[in-house]
């Protein structure tokens, strides 16, 4: 099974089956070391686009936002059976034009990171694709609130929630607790899990 590493902020790791590994917004947190086969970057600001943080392979692919709009369109890659669709991001602090989150597929789990943002209307549609896990950021402050995070996790809808990007120094476990989402899952920075196809 696949694995997610819940860094801290935004930062995540996948580590696929065959042990590829996919770094999302570095910035935050342990566990750089492995060497990264694909690096995705949502925007520019400068908690989610440490790239130097990662060991890379030599033949490391790294998306940002700007190669995942290329075009003027929300891209969408497959690399060596790991596919990632760039979906819409955006709020008062984050323009939709610099901005994207991904879904990613990896080894049959549908993942959705959301990047910074608040509620998209391309959000509507991502109930249809029978999402495994969601992620979604809960500041208040730059990103949506917990409240509107929690309707984001209803209108998405997948099988399992967590909530990650709070305010530096808040308790993902004390505030994922408290969090109004269905299907929750409460992680702590840190803390890793395997991901489960549902």
């Amino acid at each position: 099974m696949p694995k997610l590493l819940f860094q801290g902020h935004g930062s995540l790791r996948l580590t696929a089956d065959d042990g590829r590994i996919v770094y999302i917004d570095p910035y935050k947190g342990k566990g750089y070391d492995l060497p990264a086969d694909i690096i995705l970057v949502t925007h520019q600001h400068s908690d989610h686009n440490r790239v130097e943080l990662c060991a890379q392979k030599p033949d490391c692919r790294i998306i940002t936002n700007k190669e995942a709009l290329e075009g003027g369109s929300h891209n969408s890659f497959g690399i060596e059976g790991i596919f990632i669709q760039a979906v819409e991001a955006s709020n008062k602090n984050h323009d939709p034009k610099l901005c994207v989150g991904f879904i990613i597929t990896i080894d049959g789990v549908k993942l959705y990171a959301s990047g910074d943002t608040s509620k998209t209307q391309q959000m509507g549609s991502f109930a249809a694709l029978a999402l495994d896990y969601a992620l979604f950021p809960g500041d208040g402050m730059y990103n949506m609130g917990l409240e509107e995070a929690a309707e984001c996790a209803r209108i998405v809808g997948a099988k399992h929630n967590i909530l990650i990007h709070l305010k530096p120094g808040e308790s993902y476990r004390k505030k994922g607790e408290k969090w109004g989402a269905p299907n929750k899952l409460v992680m702590d920075e840190g803390e890793e899990i395997e991901l489960r196809k549902s």
